[in-house]
C-alpha cells in the first residue's frame, strides 16, 4: 500500500530550520497520524510523501510557499493597551484569538508590550521559513468512513 489520497498514514517526523536547529519532532512519541490528501499536514510535505510505502524514510526541503506561507510584514500591528483590557498577565508570546472584518478568527502572538500599545503579530512564527524534514513512513492503511466524513483520523481518545 502507498500514501494516496484518503488513506491514513503514521509517520515520525523531525523538522529542522535553515540553521538545522530541530524545532519539532515525533521521536520519543507515538508517530503522527494523517489522512493524505485532506490539508492535514503543511502542501508541501503532503505532495513529497505521495507514492511512499511503509518502511520508506526521505529527506524533504519545503519551501515558506508551500509551508506556512511568506512573512507578511503588514501583519504585524501596534494596537493601543486600552483594547486589551481584561487580559490578564499579558505576556509576550501570549497568543490571543482576533477576528478580521468579516468575523473570522485568527490568532495573533504578542511581540513587545510598551506602556501604551502592544505589538502582535498574525504570521504563523514558521512564516517565511523553509522547513526541513526528516520522515519515516511507519504504517499505511485504509481510512475508515468517519474518518473521510469528518476529515481526520480517529484515535481511542475522539469524540466525534
Amino acid at each position: 500500500m502507498t500514501v494516496k489520497k484518503d488513506k491514513v498514514v503514521e509517520m515520525h517526523y523531525t523538522l529542522k530550520n535553515d540553521s538545522g536547529d530541530v524545532i519539532d519532532s515525533s521521536k520519543e512519541k507515538e508517530p503522527m497520524p494523517f489522512i493524505q490528501g485532506f490539508g492535514n499536514i503543511i502542501p508541501g510535505l503532503e505532495r513529497a510523501l505521495e507514492g511512499m510505502k511503509a518502511g520508506d524514510s526521505c529527506e524533504v526541503s519545503v519551501k515558506p510557499e508551500d509551508a506556512y506561507g511568506i512573512h507578511h510584514p503588514e501583519a504585524i500591528q501596534d494596537i493601543p493597551m486600552k483594547a486589551l483590557q481584561g487580559i490578564d498577565n499579558l505576556t509576550v508570546g501570549m497568543e490571543l484569538q482576533s477576528q478580521d472584518e468579516q468575523g473570522n478568527p485568527f490568532i495573533v502572538r504578542v511581540k513587545t508590550i510598551n506602556k501604551k500599545t502592544v505589538t502582535v503579530d498574525a504570521n504563523h512564527p514558521l512564516a517565511g521559513e523553509t522547513l526541513h524534514f526528516s520522515v519515516s513512513i511507519e504504517s499505511i492503511r485504509e481510512a475508515s468512513k468517519d474518518e473521510l466524513e469528518h476529515g481526520h483520523v480517529h484515535s481511542s481518545s475522539c469524540s466525534h
